[in-house]
């Protein structure tokens, strides 16, 4: 028989471990590279933008446009990697919890 208490039960333990694995990706860190590590980007599990980081060889190019396109290049690394340490999180801190139904991916929902 289906127990609406237990339900309701494991729906507000799902909801204190979602908000926990929420803050928790402010800690994560992933770093991003472009132009052999000329350029790196660290961006953390919300997809923000910590730091970035420019070698002082390429500040003294005259070549802004390949400095630009490195730093965007590394920022989109450091934000693939991020994303998939924030996914990680989110699964790892929901585990368990509710049934695995195929197609429910709440590493999706952040």
């Amino acid at each position: 028989m289906f127990d609406m208490m237990k339900m309701m039960g494991k729906v507000k333990e799902m909801q204190a471990k979602m908000k926990e694995a929420q803050e928790n990706l402010a800690y994560i860190k992933e770093t991003g590279e472009a132009g052999a590590g000329l350029v790196k980007a660290i961006v953390n599990g919300k997809k923000e933008v910590v730091s970035v980081e420019i070698d002082e060889s390429l500040m003294t190019s005259d070549d802004r446009e390949m400095v630009q396109d490195l730093a965007v290049a590394a920022i989109n690394n450091a934000m693939e990697k991020a994303d998939l340490s924030a996914k990680e999180e989110i699964k790892k801190s929901t585990e368990g919890i509710m049934p695995n139904i195929p197609g429910m991916d709440f590493g999706n929902m952040f």
